[in-house]
């Protein structure tokens, strides 16, 4: 690999880690995420990159109370699907709300946070989470 960047700016320079792109199937119209090379409602092989909206609506969700090992300090928190502007679907974790006050139908955006501390050598691990839109 590249021996002159450090991990951090590898992951900093991944558009896809980021930046929500997603999959265009240019045969059926279909917008999906996370990004693939086959349409996941047609199997055609003809897709294309597309950035995908950063507003939408909380379409379903649940409160995780008990987390998978490393996530304990975070609990509760909310796990949503989100519909985007476009259609397209995420699963993500919603931040920046209580979880009574979560809905469905619910205006979210994307932001840029830290998913979690990684163990005793303190990496932090960034990515996408969706907060209640600012008005």
């Amino acid at each position: 690999m590249y021996s002159w960047l450090s991990v951090p700016s590898y992951w900093r320079s991944r558009s896809r880690r980021y930046m929500l792109i997603g999959g265009k199937c240019n045969n059926c119209d279909y917008k999906f995420f996370p990004f693939r090379r086959t349409c996941p409602r047609c199997g055609s092989h003809l897709i294309s990159e597309e950035k995908l909206p950063r507003k939408g609506r909380v379409l379903d969700y649940t409160v995780v109370h008990n987390p998978p090992r490393g996530y304990e300090y975070y609990t509760p928190y909310v796990i949503a699907l989100v519909e985007l502007e476009n259609g397209a679907k995420v699963l993500t974790q919603l931040t920046d709300v209580d979880p009574e006050e979560v809905k469905e139908g619910m205006e979210v955006e994307m932001s840029l946070r830290i998913l979690r501390v990684c163990g005793e050598s303190g990496f932090i691990a960034y990515g996408y989470k969706f907060r209640p839109v600012v008005k």
